[in-house]
């Protein structure tokens, strides 16, 4: 499955039993981002904020008062579910006087979020990989042209006694590609050494 990142900030809202529910998501690219963010918009005056944030293998979760396990979770639920990285949701309640029970706050919080990355503008991740080249003089056009044709960005440059030394960062899926096109444009006098 491939994962997306909110294209910008956004809120949905719903009512469960006389208990209003706002969920609030925002692209995060820090732990310490996300951190930050869910302090900015937990400042309003609510019953609970209960919050999730998701960045590549790195999570954290909230209840802030409501039962274990019926905020925080389903709200990171909701994000690997709508197939987000890089995002942070806070959910607002404000108590309507009816308790809805276990089953209900998870449904709540969890529908609350789910629905606002639904309907959210998303951008699809793509994985970026770096690498370094090597190659003569004499297939610095080529090799230019190659990196033109695979959207790959160069980072740094520098010349030494035998060639050009190139590092690049480019979408992994075309990491073959760009070999093969070097390959073949410069009788493979094109050295490529992927980064560990």
């Amino acid at each position: 499955m491939s994962l997306h990142a909110l294209v910008a900030p956004v809120a949905h809202a719903i009512e469960v039993k006389h208990s209003r529910f706002r969920a609030q998501a925002a692209p995060v690219a820090t732990p310490d981002a996300a951190m930050e963010w869910i302090r900015d918009v937990s400042e309003i005056e609510a019953t609970h904020h209960c919050w999730a944030w998701r960045i590549g293998a790195e999570y954290r979760s909230s209840d802030d008062g409501e039962p274990a396990g019926t905020a925080g979770r389903p709200i990171l639920a909701a994000i690997d579910g709508q197939g987000f990285d890089r995002v942070a949701v806070v959910v607002s309640r404000w108590y309507g006087g009816i308790k809805l029970g276990a089953g209900g706050l998870v449904r709540a919080y969890g529908g609350a979020a789910a629905e606002c990355l639904r309907t959210a503008p998303r951008t699809p991740i793509v994985p970026l990989v770096e690498a370094d080249l090597a190659f003569p003089f004499e297939d610095t056009g080529a090799v230019h042209a190659a990196l033109s044709a695979h959207a790959a960005e160069k980072l740094h440059e520098r010349h030494v006694a035998d060639g050009t030394r190139i590092r690049i960062r480019l979408p992994a899926a075309a990491v073959d590609a760009l070999k093969t096109q070097l390959r073949d444009a410069t009788r493979d006098r094109v050295t490529v050494l992927p980064l560990a």
